[in-house]
């Protein structure tokens, strides 16, 4: 029925980094990339190293940023994702029932929000499941695959709010921020992302009084916003038959009507009513130094050092990029130079090389020369949407080394950029890192559905099909004075660092029985800083 009434249709796929459109009735490799008439975009990728299993991954680009840029209430977005994972009702079916179906059929789905899109991953099996009978009696069930596109088609057209699911939600958000007040490493992060962003609601942790305040509505309203048809991408990898599994897109997610919830669509606000338009915002300046002191039993210390850096494919937050920066900066380029630095690719695997060799010198430098700390770490945001970003150094320490550890850090950065320079050591021993990692990794499907996310969205320009596909010839291009310019395009100056310490005070009346244990976390800028779905 849906057939006649929606009938579908394949259209080539359309990217934005320069490779030419691809065919609508091709399977290339490694992966067959298309569109279906109703503007959803598809990758489907053959990987047979999980053994009949399967990963999807279902974007929609927006998250806490569409909040703000279309005029939700704060943590609408979040809350509402988290109200998705936590219902489940669909059409005339109950929780109840949709949950005994994905547990008969073996799937596992997990919705998350971050700061700039709302992600829903699938797991599942590609064999039979929900077999009935035994022997020659043996009724095949569907395979776990068409049951996940039973499940995506409902999710999209379909999915019914409950209340009890918006409490179970509202409860999480809670029990998340009141945890963040207690904890060190939590609420010292939270502290500097509130100085750099000038308190910006898209970065920080949603405060109990603004969970209390979002409706069923509210939450309905914003999720369903970003989940028109157009706005979609279905990235699916696993150990099965290709054809097979772009046959069932095309009969279960083809038939999506295009119109598909564009009673919910907002307009956007313009940038002078005061919504920051898919960026970061830019850095007050000078930076600023934040002491934190938390009560606690335990005496220990965290010391942070950020700045601004560019997302994940090279964006800084004014709209140009490090490829532009480098060329600028460059006189004595060649052409070859210039050309190996505008491949869209160049700035990615800049930056993951350029983590990868911080870490080692705060590694050798703070912890093994210094014996500052047991830990220090260099992370980027690494937004793909979002232009711009940041950098966040941390460290582990005594308090009575805190500060010392801190120096160390910056002194560290310092040296990277001026006494002691990358050196062609240090980036072939990076670079052996990245590649065996990306190999490593290439081996689960979840990987592929990540790598595969966003290559037809034109919201990240330079992230396609050759992302995937020149990803090892980048990196052994990628030279010592590549990433030395590179480095430069990070905010690394004095004034423009934001520094921090939080530390524990004892407090007398405490005794061992009513102490709290605080969970130790890494804290990373992003989603699992705190924010939006902590865990």
């Amino acid at each position: 029925l849906a057939m006649e009434k929606n009938p579908p249709a394949w259209l080539g796929g359309k990217f934005s980094d320069g490779t030419p459109d691809t065919s609508p009735n091709t399977i290339t490799r490694p992966f067959t990339l298309r569109r279906l008439s109703n503007g959803i975009r598809i990758g489907v990728a053959y990987n047979p190293h999980e053994s009949q299993r399967g990963h999807l991954r279902l974007v929609a680009p927006g998250g806490r940023d569409a909040e703000k840029r279309l005029g939700f209430k704060k943590g609408s977005m979040a809350i509402g994702a988290r109200t998705m994972q936590e219902g489940g009702a669909f059409g005339p079916w109950t929780r109840e029932q949709v949950e005994l179906f994905c547990v008969d059929h073996l799937l596992m789905v997990e919705i998350n929000c971050s700061e700039e899109s709302i992600t829903v991953d699938f797991t599942f099996p590609t064999t039979n499941v929900g077999n009935v009978g035994f022997g020659d009696d043996l009724q095949l069930g569907i395979t776990g695959t068409e049951s996940v596109m039973q499940i995506v088609r409902e999710i999209i057209g379909g999915f019914v709010w409950e209340q009890d699911a918006l409490g179970r939600s509202k409860s999480s958000f809670r029990a998340t921020h009141e945890s963040l007040l207690k904890n060190l490493e939590n609420l010292s992060t939270e502290k500097v992302m509130e100085a750099m962003t000038s308190n910006d609601d898209r970065f920080l942790s949603i405060d109990v009084p603004s969970v209390e305040d979002i409706t069923l509505e509210d939450a309905k309203s914003a999720v369903m916003s970003q989940m028109y048809p157009s706005n979609l991408e279905i990235s699916i990898s696993g150990d099965f038959d290709v054809p097979q599994v772009l046959e069932m897109v095309y009969k279960y997610i083809g038939t999506i009507p295009a119109d598909t919830n564009k009673e919910y669509m907002k307009e956007e606000r313009k940038e002078s009513e005061g919504a920051p338009i898919g960026r970061v915002p830019a850095l007050p300046a000078p930076g600023k130094f934040i002491e934190l002191e938390l009560p606690d039993s335990d005496p220990r210390a965290v010391a942070y050092v950020a700045g601004s850096a560019p997302n994940a494919w090279g964006y800084l937050s004014d709209g140009s990029t490090v490829a532009e920066k480098i060329l600028e900066m460059d006189n004595r380029a060649s052409d070859y130079d210039k050309q190996r630095r505008r491949h869209p690719l160049f700035a990615h695997v800049a930056l993951l090389l350029l983590s990868e060799i911080a870490n080692r010198r705060l590694f050798s430098n703070v912890r093994e020369r210094k014996q500052l700390t047991y830990d220090a770490n260099f992370s980027f945001t690494g937004f793909e949407r979002l232009l711009g970003g940041w950098f966040l150094v941390t460290v582990t320490a005594s308090k009575e080394n805190a500060q010392k550890a801190l120096d160390a850090c910056k002194e560290t950065l310092h040296s990277l950029r001026k006494t002691q320079p990358i050196t062609p050591d240090n980036v072939e021993s990076a670079r052996r890192v990245v590649l065996n990692r990306h190999e490593f990794q290439l081996r689960t499907t979840q990987y592929w559905t990540e790598r595969m996310s966003g290559l037809q969205e034109e919201s990240i320009p330079l992230k396609g099909p050759l992302s995937f596909t020149d990803f090892q010839a980048v990196a052994e291009a990628i030279t010592s004075r590549d990433l030395q310019l590179t480095l430069e395009t990070l905010g690394l100056e004095d004034n423009q660092l934001y520094t921090a310490i939080g530390q524990t005070v004892q407090t007398a009346s405490e005794s061992d029985d009513s102490e709290e244990k605080l969970v130790r976390q890494a804290p990373v800028i992003g989603m699992r800083r705190g924010g939006a779905l902590t865990g």
